[in-house]
């Protein structure tokens, strides 16, 4: 199993350290959503394989001098089995695959507790009940103090593992207000463009990565939103209708009016739900001396898109 997971790792440029292995796991470009998917497939046999490896040496990890290895040998293969599961660790918190994985992970920690270390696995498990987003929203930049030392020690492999996990963030919840996410996800490339052309100091990096995660998991904070914006489907609604507090509003309760029980999944209610959308939007045109939205030029076809658009922002809110 050494050899499947020696194979694996072969690739990683040298020195072969934190951030080497986060950029061949993860993404070579910190933050790439694109790269993040795909080498999701890599991180999944490197999960698969690790755990495997851990598991075979725990078997025989308290006969192995009985079984013919001497102690040097011995030490040297509880030390590779180590800095494996520190890979494995660190690449799954760095892509944010912890949050996915991580109900598999007790019975594996017992044996890493058991037979490698229990201080690294320690701080891992940190992770457990709070994911990183959560961390850094509550610690601020004193978050990082929380991170596997392999990570914490460098400022390269500090970013890439805030910057991924921000980015996975985004991507999971564009779906719910698209607007806010595009802004958030622009913001987040220009602090990594500063951060690689060294604009930006290692401390100010950290606190604007820090103010810019908060804004990523509480979009109320994060925008400045008319206080009848009271509610995750409205503030959608307001960023993705121009800001239009009006618009917003009239659409919320259209929705909140002819939506029925099941309307998501039942044809006829959901296009109950459109009409009741369309006949707030359809006013939207140019012949409308009264609508200065700037929607306001759209044809039949671009009402027809925004209703669509519209229809299912509102889908993915619950509130509805």
């Amino acid at each position: 199993m050494r050899e499947v997971v020696r194979a694996l790792c072969e690739p990683v440029e040298p020195p072969k350290d934190s951030a080497a292995y986060l950029r061949y796991f993860c993404a070579r470009d910190s933050g790439n959503a694109d790269q993040l998917k795909e080498n999701e497939p890599k991180r999944l046999t490197l999960y698969k394989s690790v755990a495997a490896l851990v598991r075979a040496y725990a078997n025989i990890a308290e006969e192995m001098v009985e079984a013919g290895y001497k102690e040097g040998e011995v030490a040297a293969i509880k030390a590779e089995v180590g800095h494996y599961e520190n890979v494995r660790s660190e690449v799954k918190l760095a892509s944010g695959d912890y949050i996915d994985l991580k109900m598999y992970e007790p019975a594996m920690r017992h044996l890493i507790d058991s037979y490698i270390s229990a201080v690294e696995s320690k701080k891992v498990s940190a992770f457990d009940d709070m994911s990183l987003i959560k961390l850094i929203v509550e610690r601020g930049p004193n978050a990082v103090q929380s991170l596997p030392d392999g990570i914490r020690t460098s400022h390269e492999a500090v970013a890439e593992v805030i910057e991924n996990n921000v980015r996975r963030r985004i991507v999971e919840e564009q779906p719910v207000n698209p607007k806010y996410y595009e802004k958030m996800s622009e913001l987040l490339d220009d602090l990594i463009k500063q951060r690689r052309d060294e604009a930006v100091k290692y401390e100010e990096y950290l606190r604007r990565i820090v103010e810019l995660t908060k804004k990523v998991a509480n979009p109320e904070a994060g925008g400045s939103y008319p206080k009848s914006m009271d509610t995750a489907g409205r503030r959608a609604l307001y960023d993705n209708l121009e800001r239009n507090e009006g618009l917003a509003l009239a659409v919320d309760e259209a929705v909140r009016t002819s939506g029925q029980d099941e309307w998501r999944s039942k044809a006829v209610k959901t296009r109950r739900v459109q009409i009741a959308i369309a006949k707030v939007l359809r006013p939207l045109t140019a012949a409308d001396p009264n609508v200065t939205d700037a929607r306001a030029a759209l044809d039949e076809k671009g009402i027809e898109a925004l209703v669509a658009e519209t229809l299912e922002l509102v889908k993915n809110h619950l509130e509805y």
